[in-house]
């Protein structure tokens, strides 16, 4: 081996400390405050003690019922969709497409608007308010 064929070892850089150095005093994480403390755990929705994007939100209020409304059918509906001393049952108000099928499982209320001139029956699984029963006959055929 020669002379000129010998390589130096290239020196390790020194860990430097303090103001000089790069990663000294702080070590990046600023002076102070409870980021710069060890065991930091900020929740990530705190946004420095302003009302939070979450609060600041449009609130929604009030109360949704589980159980569906029930659909609601006229006098004057049964009287154009029903022919004389026929039986008003939830099957066949779906049958003559006066509720949809969903009122099957909610079920259907009639009300007294309009007038009722045809005599009818009212079946036990159609609910009808107290003025709307009195344009009813009482029994079946």
């Amino acid at each position: 081996m020669q002379i000129h064929q010998l390589k130096v070892a290239k020196k390790q850089e020194r860990k430097r400390i303090g103001r000089g150095g790069k990663r000294g005093k702080t070590s990046g994480r600023g002076s102070k405050g409870q980021k710069s403390r060890s065991g930091v755990s900020i929740d990530p929705l705190f946004e420095g003690g302003r009302s939070t994007f979450l609060e600041r939100l449009k609130k929604v209020r009030g109360f949704k019922s589980i159980h569906p409304k029930k659909c609601v059918v006229t006098l004057a509906l049964l009287e154009r969709s029903y022919s004389d001393k026929e039986t008003v049952t939830l099957a066949s108000l779906v049958e003559k497409r006066v509720v949809s099928k969903k009122a099957l499982s909610s079920g259907a209320k009639i009300v007294a608007s309009g007038t009722l001139k045809k005599k009818l029956f009212l079946g036990n699984d159609v609910a009808a308010s107290e003025k709307a029963r009195t344009f009813f006959q009482t029994t079946a055929k």
